[in-house]
């Protein structure tokens, strides 16, 4: 081997913040709090804050690799502590506040944290947790009378150590639809790594001009990395604290500039209501990037047609920092026209982004072919993507070093997935496979469904049959009959819901749909329903 002659220089997350403050220090940094006024700074005065952070932690006697745990919504202050913790060789665990109590404390003493950080509004969490965290030794909460008052008297400045590129840096946890929540690990060179490649023009696209309004939660997966992204491409942020509702978020895109932004469906849903109820537009927004679940094409439809707002959809998970696709054009796509490119763009999940490498495989382990036809299990491997759970004893990738993603997927000739089921999720009619997903994006273009929700329950004839839940708008009058009638035209005759129930749809800690719940909820309602018939 001929050694290459450059500089080994390790790939750090602090390097991110010197060089937003170096290029971009004026750029603005916004953010709502919890009961107090915004905060109006920007990347030089981040850096300042996030170095009196460092140097208050290191006081508080924080060595290379301890855990310091936060329970906080997307402000300011969590911005800062994504590099104050990091780097300084310590790990940032960012505890999930929707999980159940029994999680969050499995997730804070798994990960083993000393510290732990959380805004005001999570006081009586942490008032009914304290007594079970077993290695927590000191409570801050993030507000100018506690974690300001304490970090204001150290220095605005620091050298930041360099730090091997492989060490941890933050403590992601899944949220544990099967069982406890498992930690992964990301590095120092796996956030830098999907920070580079999450800005770049066939993925995020984001530039110093952008204004970004993240409402993917900072402690779900480092917020799909933008925090990483937009510092490295010098962006504006616009922080919404926990206000994710329609009026709160209209208020910040107008008042801000916003041009881009991203989150699960349900929170577009509430926006695009709020827009429909007061007859507002979207002011600057031009581009939002959507994940967690398919977006309905409805939405896509609405954002585009009537706001000229553009839609993307982003898949990926915990276990790969999040990135893995997303839904940008191509020269070929685009000569499609618009039409037949929101057809790609719309209803596939996204394109092969550099960095990840990605297959489908039948169940003997049979690569598939790219042909947009041949469905089978997604397997992923790349610099981002992790090789064991934390403290797990074993690797969790397969004997030849592909991670499974527990997701089924088409992959078409110009590297377009397309996700028809997770693996637990697929329904298994008499031998034939049925798609929630199609089903769910069909009905929600039903008008006044506001979220469906497909699961396969027991059948005794067929094995499993697809019911639909439907949790309609307030103002909507939907029944049974109508439902039936709008999928009746849409969908093959064997891919019909038995049955249509109505009732809120339960969401996951991750603003997904808790399909859990309902499988359990519903397991037994068509046996039932034959049994009472006999």
């Amino acid at each position: 081997m001929l050694t290459g002659l450059m500089q080994p220089m390790p790939l750090n997350i602090s390097k991110i913040l010197e060089h937003a403050t170096l290029a971009h220090g004026g750029r603005e940094i916004i953010s709502r709090n919890v009961a107090e006024a915004d905060w109006r700074g920007n990347y030089a005065m981040t850096a300042q804050r996030a170095a009196q952070a460092a140097h208050w932690l290191k006081d508080l006697g924080l060595q290379s690799g301890d855990r310091v745990s936060s329970l906080a919504w997307n402000t300011h202050r969590h911005f800062e502590l994504f590099f104050a913790v990091p780097g300084i060789g310590c790990v940032l665990h960012t505890a999930n506040p929707r999980l159940p109590d029994e999680h969050i404390v499995h997730t804070i003493n798994h990960a083993g944290s000393r510290i732990l950080l959380y805004d005001s509004n999570m006081g009586a969490i942490v008032d009914r947790l304290r007594p079970l965290l077993t290695s927590v030794e000191t409570y801050v909460v993030l507000c100018q009378a506690d974690y300001d008052a304490q970090i204001a008297s150290f220095p605005e400045s620091i050298d930041w150590p360099v730090i091997d590129e492989n060490a941890g840096a933050f403590l992601c946890y899944t949220s544990g639809t099967t069982g406890d929540p498992k930690g992964v690990l990301y590095s120092h060179r796996s956030v830098v790594l999907h920070g580079l490649a999450a800005g770049l023009s066939g993925a995020l696209s984001l530039s110093a001009f952008d204004v970004i309004l993240p409402c993917q939660s900072l402690y779900h997966a480092t917020a799909w990395g933008i925090p990483f992204a937009g510092a490295i491409n010098g962006s504006k942020f616009v922080f919404p604290c926990d206000r994710f509702d329609g009026a709160s978020l209209q208020s910040l895109i107008q008042a801000e500039g916003v041009t881009f932004s991203g989150g699960v469906p349900t929170i577009w849903t509430m926006y695009l209501d709020y827009l429909a109820q007061t007859g507002e537009d979207t002011g600057t927004l031009q581009r939002v990037v959507i994940g967690g679940s398919a977006v309905p094409r409805v939405m896509a439809e609405t954002f585009q047609s009537k706001y000229g707002v553009a839609v993307n959809q982003i898949w990926g998970m915990t276990e790969m920092s999040p990135l893995g696709v997303l839904a940008t054009a191509t020269p070929q796509i685009a000569s499609l026209g618009q039409e037949g490119m929101n057809d790609v763009i719309w209803d596939r999940q996204g394109r092969l982004q550099f960095g990840v490498e990605l297959k489908i495989v039948d169940e003997a382990g049979k690569r598939l072919p790219h042909d947009g036809q041949s469905s089978g299990s997604v397997l992923v491997r790349g610099p981002w993507v992790l090789e064991r759970y934390y403290r797990a004893a074993s690797s969790a990738l397969n004997e030849d070093g592909w991670f499974d993603t527990g997701d089924i997927a088409t992959i078409d000739v110009n590297g377009f997935m397309r996700i028809t089921d997770r693996k637990k999720d697929v329904i298994k009619s008499g031998g034939e496979w049925i798609s929630s997903i199609d089903i769910e994006n069909i009905s929600a273009g039903c008008p006044g469904i506001k979220v469906a929700a497909v699961v396969g329950v027991r059948h005794r004839q067929w094995e499993e049959r697809p019911i639909l839940i439907v949790e309609p708008f307030d103002d909507a009058k939907l029944t049974e009959a109508t439902i039936t009638e709008w999928l009746t035209p849409r969908l093959v005759k064997w891919w019909m819901p038995d049955r249509i129930f109505f009732e809120p749809v339960p969401m996951s800690a991750t603003g997904k749909i808790d399909k859990k719940a309902l499988r359990h909820k519903y397991a037994d309602v068509l046996v039932q329903s034959v049994d009472q018939q006999r």
